[in-house]
């Protein structure tokens, strides 16, 4: 709290500076007035209203003070004649008022700044600043007994009101602009961060579903198997077969723990749906960047020609960022990755392509496979191979299928989804 407070205390000072130089470039429209227009009020607007934690009407009459001793500092210095205080003093001390008026009325708006429409808000703070400047040139009538306002000085302040409030408001905007965009962008990194990690955790849950339900088979088939050999009279056995049955169990138990913290990773108000479109070009601008990484000049290419919103987004992003992955890492060095998108008879047909090294016509009918691989790192290990079956699972899932396409020249491959554009599509 009273970091806080101490916080506020040294940005109105900075506010009061500010306000106090800004001033000093100015004009005095009435002849014979020290009444001036200046920078100043449109300093201390302006940082109102970027500053809008900070408390009004305490900001004004530390600015109005700041001013106060700013100007008559200044006095003194240019006169080098200390007798001269109070007057000076004297003359500026309507300025003061200006500053402390300003903040009092501008706090009884301070709260819904945010919710008035830009032209709205240039009516209420010209009519603060008429005020306030009313408020000045009332108090120099009445301390150098002078006319209060005449109808041609009424007319320039008002005007001159209008057109300063509706200036800072120009700026003020561009300011929240930029501000907005900064923070938009901020936004569209995460939600990208969290998408790339949902379709990631979507392939891991996926296959630990799957191993699930192979353990759940397995301690079937096992419990029944302690069944028949103890109904056998092989007690021994029988006990052995209980004990591993028991065992698998727990990887089964353990297992689901797992997938329940798998599932609490995953970030559901990223987005309920996105729109087909969306997820292929994710899909490039996420691969665009693993390309980059690796040093490689890949061409990323889209042909769209059927668009609409689905609620399945995660599972094709995990399967177009697999394959399209893939295709990144069989390129050598510069080449191409195409990506088409089509219907046809009530499928969706999605193909990735790539002129990389190809797949020989002996591995072709295997690469589906768990385990089969052809990537190895610099070692010499074996990547783990689960990826296109993962990718094949996925899409049988679906209801889909998948297929490699003979390509027309050899170092070209080619994958072909098709999928029900009813299942895929939100609302059908």
């Amino acid at each position: 709290m009273l970091g806080r407070l101490k916080n506020e205390g040294i940005q109105m000072i900075l506010v009061a500076i500010v306000t106090a130089i800004a001033g000093e470039f100015k004009i005095i429209p009435f002849s014979g007035e020290v009444f001036r227009i200046g920078l100043g009020s449109s300093a201390f607007l302006l940082c109102l209203l970027l500053m809008r934690h900070l408390p009004y009407v305490y900001t004004g009459i530390v600015t109005g003070i700041t001013v106060l001793l700013f100007r008559t500092i200044r006095d003194m210095v240019a006169s080098y004649e200390l007798s001269n205080v109070l007057d000076s003093m004297q003359v500026h001390l309507p300025a003061t008022l200006y500053y402390v008026a300003f903040g009092i009325i501008m706090s009884r708006i301070q709260a819904k700044l945010q919710d008035y429409h830009p032209f709205l808000l240039g009516i209420y703070i010209s009519i603060v600043d008429l005020v306030s400047n009313e408020i000045e040139l009332l108090a120099r009538s009445l301390i150098f007994n002078k006319p209060f306002m005449f109808p041609d000085q009424w007319m320039f302040i008002t005007v001159t009101a209008l057109v300063r409030s509706y200036f800072v408001i120009g700026i003020y905007s561009s300011f929240s602009i930029t501000q907005m965009r900064g923070i938009q962008s901020e936004q569209q990194k995460r939600i990208e961060q969290m998408l790339n990690t949902n379709s990631g955790l979507y392939g891991e849950v996926f296959y630990l579903q799957k191993s699930m339900d192979t353990i759940e088979q397995i301690t079937a088939k096992s419990h029944n198997l302690y069944q028949e050999v103890n109904h056998a009279g092989l007690k021994r056995y029988s006990r052995s077969i209980l004990e591993i049955t028991q065992q698998i169990h727990e990887v089964k138990k353990d297992s689901q723990r797992i997938l329940a913290g798998l599932f609490k990773l995953f970030d559901h108000d990223i987005a309920s749906e996105m729109r087909l479109a969306e997820v292929v070009d994710f899909s490039i601008k996420s691969n665009r960047g693993y390309s980059n990484m690796l040093g490689k000049s890949i061409d990323f290419q889209s042909d769209i020609r059927i668009d609409y919103w689905t609620d399945h987004f995660t599972p094709l992003l995990t399967i177009l960022n697999n394959l399209v992955s893939n295709s990144v890492e069989a390129i050598e060095s510069q080449g191409m990755i195409h990506i088409y998108a089509d219907e046809k008879q009530g499928e969706t047909i999605l193909i990735v392509a790539d002129t990389g090294t190809g797949i020989t016509e002996q591995d072709r009918d295997m690469i589906f496979e768990p385990g089969f691989t052809t990537k190895f790192n610099q070692e010499g290990f074996a990547a783990t191979g689960i990826g296109l079956s993962h990718v094949r699972d996925i899409v049988h899932a679906l209801g889909g299928d998948i297929h490699l396409q003979s390509g027309e020249q050899a170092a070209q491959t080619t994958f072909v989804i098709t999928l029900l554009t009813d299942t895929l599509r939100k609302g059908v």
